[in-house]
């Protein structure tokens, strides 16, 4: 039997695993162990609802940008050419790019939290679909990452707005912030990711729509949230 670390010991001291926590007092104690950490874990927050995204009535995803930030410095790509192109590098871009960016991607490198295109360039983007598709990074109407005003995309993007979106097991996995956060900013960012959720059911969904809430740090333990304490859960 492997030998638990003293963090577990702690850990296993602290939360008990079949409690429902309320949302306030689970982001206490995820900070109070991750405050032994000697990194800046994350805080990450999975949302487990009664949808099957197979099916095209039942998918669940968007974007909303987090009122405290999310706490890290998002790689953001962009497909534009010439003035648009400029705009995007003044705007904060890590890459910009046209067919070049496109051969890049193609040889692997997809080391990017958002990719951004201009309405134009979507027939060059169109040619990775099979790369961006599998990452939930290829460009969409929708999510605001097709768009002329790139420059407003990638500072949306640089400021905080994350992008959700459900996996095929029906679970939507996010970061909501860094365990140096204040209690009060990470409750902000759970609030406002929650009631997009929320507001985000799809006509499709049947039956109980938020069926489990949990929240953890990087290297943390989970701890299950109350639902009562979720507005339309």
């Amino acid at each position: 039997m492997a030998t638990l670390t003293k963090r577990a010991k702690a850990a296993n001291e602290v939360v008990d695993r079949e409690k429902l926590y309320g949302i306030d007092e689970a982001i206490k104690i995820i900070k109070d162990l991750a405050s032994k950490s000697k990194f800046d874990e994350t805080v990450d927050i999975a949302i487990n609802l009664g949808v099957d995204p197979r099916h095209a009535d039942q998918m669940v995803r968007g974007v909303i940008s987090l009122p405290a930030g999310t706490g890290k410095d998002s790689r953001v790509a962009v497909f534009a050419k010439d003035a648009k192109a400029d705009e995007a590098k003044e705007a904060g871009a890590d890459v910009v790019g046209a067919e070049d960016l496109m051969e890049t991607m193609q040889g692997g490198d997809l080391n990017f939290d958002r990719v951004i295109a201009t309405p134009d360039m979507m027939g060059v983007v169109g040619r990775l679909g099979k790369v961006l598709g599998p990452k939930g990074l290829m460009p969409n109407p929708k999510l605001g990452t097709v768009t002329p005003n790139v420059a407003q995309a990638v500072k949306d993007a640089k400021g905080g707005q994350i992008e959700y979106r459900v996996e095929k097991a029906g679970i939507i996995h996010n970061g909501i912030g860094k365990a140096s956060f204040k209690e009060a900013d990470l409750r902000q960012n759970f609030d406002a990711l929650m009631s997009a959720v929320v507001k985000a059911k799809p006509t499709g969904a049947k039956g109980k729509y938020v069926k489990k809430v949990g929240l953890s740090s990087t290297m943390g333990p989970g701890l299950k949230i109350d639902l009562s304490e979720i507005e339309g859960a």
